[in-house]
């Protein structure tokens, strides 16, 4: 069994700053047509920055379907077409402050692959050297310094809720881990 399912058609139902909205219609392998709500998003980067000590810098910022601030690694939108990397090295800067020596990829994240397209490149970067942020904007938040060690008990006690900082965080604990 293939398990796939064809769109058949479909129309744009919202087209916002960075989100669009799709109802389409899909065939099922039975032949019967389900609709199929998509959001279409042109995904980002999130990076996991760790000093020679072990410390992380994250961003606490405030999430507005959340009404309130969470902590996550640093992390932005990609522009349509535009190279992962070279969003990342941008995005570690703006909200950092920070540039990198080494950017590590850490694969990617598909983060609600039920309704969205959206796809997150995860990075750790190394070799860091201090600079000034330089925020957008309408972007406000302020970055903490963390031990890894203290991160990734933050996500065993379910205290990191955020998926991308989730991931980032237990990924990056594995791969410092088993370096030489």
């Amino acid at each position: 069994m293939k398990c796939i399912e064809k769109r058949v058609d479909g129309e744009i139902k919202y087209s916002g700053v960075i989100v669009r909205v799709r109802l389409d219609r899909a065939e099922l392998e039975n032949g019967k047509i389900v609709r199929r709500e998509v959001v279409e998003h042109p995904g980002g980067v999130g990076i996991l920055p760790v000093d020679d000590e072990g410390f992380c810098y994250m961003v606490r910022q405030f999430r507005y379907p959340f009404s309130r601030q969470l902590l996550e690694i640093p992390a932005g939108k990609l522009e349509y077409g535009e190279d992962p990397l070279s969003c990342a090295v941008r995005e570690l800067g703006e909200e950092t402050g920070f540039s990198a020596e080494t950017m590590i990829p850490m694969g990617c994240c598909l983060t609600s692959p039920g309704f969205s397209t959206e796809v997150l490149h995860l990075y750790l970067a190394r070799g860091l050297h201090a600079g000034r942020a330089h925020l957008d904007e309408d972007e406000f938040l302020n970055v903490e310094k963390l031990p890894l060690s203290e991160l990734a008990a933050m996500a065993d006690r379910n205290e990191i809720e955020d998926g991308k900082t989730l991931i980032a965080v237990l990924k990056a604990e594995r791969l410092l881990r088993e370096e030489p």
